[in-house]
């Protein structure tokens, strides 16, 4: 492109501008090489995760209600298929031989897995126990849940409707929790109790008055 002059002279040719000349900024080796390490182990971490979440297996739950010391019989148990049990710790279906004749040592409830936690090999009741339930309100309970195995101490407490001695309390009855559950008719926790045989008709008179007390003296 050329520009007139006024005075009508050739016409001048415009500066021509020279080009700008751009740096090229030099990538250094090991950052790259930093950058491929960091896209390949993403890339092995999301196919970990989707190999976690996709991998099933073979593991026991329970196919019916299981009470508390009953020996479990193939017929309690089925196979089911679970995926991603990482941090689960089931019983897989191959070990039933392992887990058939053991006891519960809590309740089993139907479509729960298995685990050995909740069997036991030694009886829940011994040859001079009975088996108990005592009805408590949240109050009476000893601990904000109590476990298979933890020790308690029954305690009566005064009558205040007789006088003398026999409004005097303060006898002790060891026992061992066996298992609790919830009361369907209110909010009273049930707390299944071994409890000495020379012990119960005693105790079992003691709840029907509302004078037991329960302390927790030690836990499993």
């Amino acid at each position: 492109m050329s520009l007139a002059t006024r005075n009508g002279t050739s016409p001048a040719e415009a500066p021509v501008t020279p080009p700008r000349v751009v740096r090229q900024r030099r990538i250094r080796p090991g950052l790259l090489g930093l950058a491929v390490l960091l896209i390949a182990l993403g890339g092995l971490g999301a196919a970990f995760a989707v190999t976690s979440v996709r991998a099933t297996g073979s593991y026991l739950a329970v196919a019916r209600p299981v009470e508390v010391g009953r020996q479990l019989s193939a017929d309690d148990l089925r196979p089911v298929q679970v995926a991603g049990g990482q941090g689960l710790s089931p019983v897989p279906a191959d070990r039933i031989d392992e887990v058939l004749g053991k006891r519960a040592a809590m309740s089993l409830a139907p479509g729960s897995l298995l685990t050995m936690g909740q069997l036991t090999d030694a009886p829940l009741l011994g040859p001079d126990q009975q088996q108990l339930a005592l009805g408590l309100g949240p109050a009476e309970v000893p601990a904000r849940q109590l476990h298979p195995g933890d020790k308690l101490l029954l305690v009566s407490t005064p009558d205040d409707s007789a006088s003398g001695s026999a409004a005097a309390g303060g006898t002790r009855f060891p026992a061992t929790v066996i298992d609790t559950g919830t009361s369907d008719t209110n909010d009273d926790i049930v707390v299944y109790l071994a409890l000495a045989v020379r012990d119960v008709p005693a105790v079992v008179a003691l709840n029907a008055q509302d004078r037991i007390a329960v302390v927790l003296t030690g836990a499993a």
